[in-house]
C-alpha cells in the first residue's frame, strides 16, 4: 500500500499547488445527513518510516463511511518533516475528492517552520477548508465552517480550533497549553453572529480541537455523568482553565467538543448537556487494542442530535450512539 501511496504522490504532489480545489461549500445532503470522520495524532514520521501504513486503512474507513468531510485534529507530522509528510494526506483525500480540515496539536510547533507558515501553506492544499488567522485571535487553525442546508442558508456550524501547544507562563506555570481569552471572545463573536442570522436561535454546532478541556476531567470523574467508552490513561488536559467550555454552554451552539492527544481514551461523556468526546487515535501501535480508527459523527439537518460511533481500520463498528438520546438519564451533567 505504501508503494501506491508513493505513486498517488508523483502524480498529485507537483501540481497540487495550482490545482487547490480548496472552497468547496458544505451541505448537506438530500436525506438531510451530514457525515465526518475525525482522524486525530497521526504521528507520521517520514524519516523513520513511521505511520505510513495508516493511510491504506484511512481509505478503507473512507470507502465504508462515505463521508462528507474529513477533520484531522492534530499531531499530524512527528518532527520537522511536514512538508514530505502533507502530500500522503492530499494523495488520499484528493483522490478521494474529500473536503478535509486540519486543527493543530501540541506537536504541530516545529523548528523548521511556524505553525502561521504551516497554516498558510494548508490553505492551498486541494480541497483543504482550512482558514490561515481568521479573526485575528490567538493561534494558526481557528476557523467556522458552516453547514449549508435545503434553503441555502447555514443549518449547522463547525469550529475548529487552535488549543495551542505548551504553556506560555512556565516556569510558573507548566504543562499544555490552553485557550487565550482572544479565542474565547473570537468565538463567542461568531456564535452571536449566527445566532442573530438564525433569528435569535443557536445553530446546532460541533467543536474540534486537539487538547481536552479540564472539563474532560471533571466530566469523567462526575458519576452522575452518563458516558460511552473507555478512560484508558490520565486526561492531559492544561492546568489553566479560561472558560472556553462555559462560554459554550452560555451560547448553547455547541452540542459536542471533539479531542485527541490522549491515545488511549475513546469515551464521550454528558456534561450539562455538551458531549465531551474524543476521536480513536489514527496511527499504528503495538498493543492489539484500542486499534487504529476514526470517530464517525453524523449531524440532521433541522435537528440538535447527532450520531457517533467508532470505525476502527479493520472496518469493525463500535460503540455506536446518539447525542443526547443515549445520554437521558442524568443530563444535567
Amino acid at each position: 500500500m505504501r508503494s501506491i501511496f508513493i505513486l498517488l504522490l508523483l502524480c498529485v504532489f507537483p501540481g497540487f499547488m495550482l490545482s487547490a480545489q480548496n472552497k468547496v461549500e458544505l451541505k448537506f445532503k438530500p436525506d438531510g445527513e451530514f457525515k465526518i470522520i475525525q482522524f486525530t495524532d497521526t504521528h507520521v514520521n517520514i524519516q523513520k518510516g513511521q505511520n505510513l501504513d495508516i493511510f491504506e486503512q484511512f481509505q478503507k474507513i473512507i470507502e465504508l463511511e462515505k463521508p462528507d468531510l474529513a477533520l484531522v485534529t492534530g499531531d499530524v507530522v512527528a518532527e520537522d518533516e511536514w512538508e514530505e509528510a502533507y502530500p500522503f494526506f492530499v494523495a488520499l483525500f484528493e483522490t478521494e475528492k474529500l473536503p478535509w480540515a486540519v486543527v493543530f496539536g501540541n506537536h504541530d510547533s516545529k523548528d523548521s517552520a511556524s505553525r502561521e507558515a504551516i497554516a498558510s501553506f494548508l490553505e492551498t492544499l486541494p480541497f483543504c477548508l482550512n482558514v490561515a488567522n481568521d479573526g485575528g485571535a490567538t493561534g494558526s487553525s481557528n476557523f467556522v465552517l458552516p453547514v449549508y442546508g435545503k434553503s441555502e442558508k447555514a443549518e449547522a456550524l463547525l469550529y475548529c480550533l487552535d488549543s495551542n501547544s505548551r504553556s506560555t507562563l512556565t516556569p510558573r506555570v507548566d504543562g499544555y497549553g490552553w485557550f487565550d481569552l482572544s479565542q474565547i471572545e473570537w468565538y463567542n463573536r461568531n456564535s452571536k453572529k449566527y445566532t442573530l442570522l438564525n433569528d435569535g436561535e443557536p445553530l446546532p454546532a460541533l467543536a474540534y480541537f486537539h487538547i481536552p478541556l479540564p472539563e474532560y476531567d471533571l466530566a469523567w470523574n462526575d458519576k452522575s455523568a452518563s458516558r460511552i467508552g473507555k478512560k484508558r490513561e490520565p486526561i492531559c488536559c492544561p492546568d489553566i482553565n479560561t472558560g472556553m467550555f462555559a462560554a459554550m454552554v452560555q451560547c448553547g451552539d455547541v452540542m459536542g467538543t471533539f479531542v485527541g492527544h490522549d491515545h488511549y481514551n475513546d469515551f464521550v461523556v454528558n456534561y450539562y448537556d455538551i458531549a465531551l468526546a474524543y476521536g480513536r487515535a489514527s496511527k499504528i501501535r503495538n498493543q492489539k487494542k484500542p486499534g487504529l480508527g476514526s470517530r464517525v459523527v453524523v449531524l440532521k439537518e433541522g435537528k440538535r442530535e447527532f450520531d457517533s460511533w467508532i470505525r476502527e481500520g479493520t472496518g469493525k463498528k463500535l460503540q455506536e450512539c446518539t447525542f443526547p438520546g443515549s445520554f437521558v438519564e442524568n443530563t444535567s451533567k
